[in-house]
């Protein structure tokens, strides 16, 4: 299985071109490694260094004005392969791509961001514009 852990260059880079105005929601999908892989070699779980990832980096996104606006604890997958497991999936919005951008060249993000690399097996993070549900099934107002 490959992993997913951090975006390329390349996709980040797409990611700074596709500027709009309005908020960014990020659907995370994360999978935690058993035991963390810090080059130091502490011996901690992926789930407690996602924790120490997400209390570091918490007050950058905040900062900027991010927001969780939905967490779940995945169970199985129904449709996908079934090889996929996710630990936790949650979206994370932001108000502007600059903001996204900003909190990734955050000095403290930075930093945080060592105890989400040791903490993640693979992970999926997918950028999504915010709509509105229509009065239909599936329906998105625009």
């Amino acid at each position: 299985m490959t992993a997913y852990i951090d975006p390329s260059k390349e996709d980040f880079a797409r990611f700074r071109e596709m500027d709009r105005a309005g908020p960014v929601h990020m659907l995370n999908l994360v999978k935690f490694r058993k035991k963390a892989a810090y080059e130091d070699g502490r011996d901690v779980t992926g789930a407690q260094a996602y924790r120490a990832y997400a209390r570091e980096s918490g007050p950058v996104f905040a900062r900027l004005g991010g927001r969780q606006v939905w967490v779940g604890k995945p169970e199985m997958v129904l449709i996908g392969p079934s090889d996929e497991s996710w630990d936790i999936a949650f979206i994370a919005e932001y108000p502007s791509v600059a903001a996204f951008v900003e909190m990734v060249r955050d000095p403290v993000y930075r930093e945080a961001v060592k105890h989400r690399q040791a903490a993640v097996e693979t992970s999926r993070l997918i950028r999504m514009q915010p709509a509105s549900p229509g009065s239909g099934f599936g329906e998105v107002l625009r």
